[in-house]
């Protein structure tokens, strides 16, 4: 979420690529150029810091530049049930180490202005053609979307066909990191990268304003330039490519910090 949300990305990703041997980073970077879309030049930051692939949202298109960066850069991926006709793609499968990684970028339905086409028929279809072990070794979900409830569905929809099912949009970090029944690793949120002395990543009184003032013409739309904390979802995989561990991580900024390192060695010490 702006600024402060790349600040902290540039921080903290290359030390927990680096702790962590991650081999592979997806971020929602749908807010990343003061909160609304992305920008070539931003993009370029992301990936310097070891992301490898960005999803977006319901923010794709606020930006003019990024027509011309879904027809060059690869790495991006938009909604795939996006209604309206673009450059953009909704999956890919990138080759890592020899291992096919897929990426799947769905838009919710509920309290969203885009116009969709529903997320679970988009699945169901999807799946029709697209399995796991066969035509990819691993498959994150990014699932844009304001409903808990309607993420909790897809997270169920998708056990045991992804790897990872994560929810993006509401910019607070969830609690309910699991393994479903059938091997697929969930989580509501993952939170967002950027100030949490704010309002979803705005300026508290800027907000605080609007809820005083209907105007639309009178709204400010100003991001809150405090110390940024990274949010994000850390998962490991079996050979097919079902999830054996997973936990959600905050580091720096205003929230408590939960970082995996920490975690794995205080379950080592209870362990002993």
């Amino acid at each position: 979420m702006g600024k402060p949300g790349r600040e902290a990305v540039k921080l903290y990703l290359p030390n927990l690529i680096e702790q962590t041997k991650a081999d592979f980073v997806v971020a929602n970077a749908e807010n990343a150029a003061g909160g609304k879309g992305i920008t070539p030049a931003i993009a370029k930051e992301l990936y310097d810091a070891g992301v490898n692939c960005i999803t977006m949202g319901n923010h794709t298109f606020d930006r003019k530049e990024v027509e011309e960066m879904l027809k060059m850069d690869r790495k991006i991926i938009i909604p795939a049930n996006y209604i309206m006709k673009t450059d953009g793609k909704g999956y890919r499968v990138f080759d890592v180490n020899g291992q096919k990684i897929a990426v799947l970028n769905l838009l919710g339905q509920v309290f969203m202005p885009d116009k969709v086409h529903c997320p679970f028929h988009y699945s169901k279809d999807f799946l029709k053609e697209n399995r796991l072990g066969t035509d990819y070794d691993a498959l994150i979900v990014d699932f844009h979307a304001e409903a808990s409830g309607e993420k909790c569905i897809m997270g169920h929809m998708w056990d045991g066909k992804a790897s990872l099912v994560v929810g993006t949009h509401t910019h607070i970090p969830t609690s309910d990191s699991r393994i479903q029944p059938k091997g697929t690793a969930y989580q509501t949120d993952a939170g967002m990268c950027g100030d949490y002395i704010s309002s979803l990543g705005l300026e508290l009184e800027d907000m605080l304003h609007k809820q005083f003032d209907t105007r639309k013409s009178t709204w400010k739309w100003g991001v809150a330039s405090g110390e940024g904390t990274m949010c994000g979802v850390y998962t490991e995989l079996d050979e097919n490519g079902l999830c054996t561990h997973v936990e959600s991580f905050q580091l720096g900024g205003a929230l408590s910090e939960k970082s995996i390192l920490t975690s794995k060695v205080s379950a080592r010490k209870i362990a002993s």
